[in-house]
């Protein structure tokens, strides 16, 4: 499992096509078979900086993704458009885990992947 941490701050430029496109490509990459990706989560700090954390299966379905044809146009015009600065790092995971409490309170056995 990969996680890619993805840390931007967008320029005034960044409107509602920015958006847009952001949707359709979550979409996309949900609706594509065996995409390898799992999960995304998203947060944005009171100063505009964002966080994008999306965790993939494997090396393989990331580089998919990476060199996707609508992915790298999308790529293009964050770096000369929407993207005022950006930072991208990618991390294997080597290890899980998680705990969650049941609907009554209780501690549920923690899961270790």
């Amino acid at each position: 499992m990969l996680v890619i941490l993805f840390r931007s701050r967008l320029t005034d430029e960044a409107g509602e096509d920015f958006s847009l496109l952001e949707e359709h490509l979550m979409q996309r990459v949900q609706a594509m078979p065996e995409s390898g990706f799992v999960k995304l989560k998203s947060y944005q700090a009171d100063d505009g900086e964002r966080l994008a954390v999306v965790w993939w299966r494997d090396r393989e379905s990331l580089e998919r993704w990476r060199t996707d044809p609508e992915h790298r146009q999308a790529q293009h015009l964050g770096r000369t458009r929407w993207f005022a600065s950006y930072e991208l790092e990618i991390a294997e995971v080597l290890r899980s885990s998680s705990v969650t409490h049941d609907s009554t309170g209780e501690l549920s056995p923690e899961e270790e992947k």
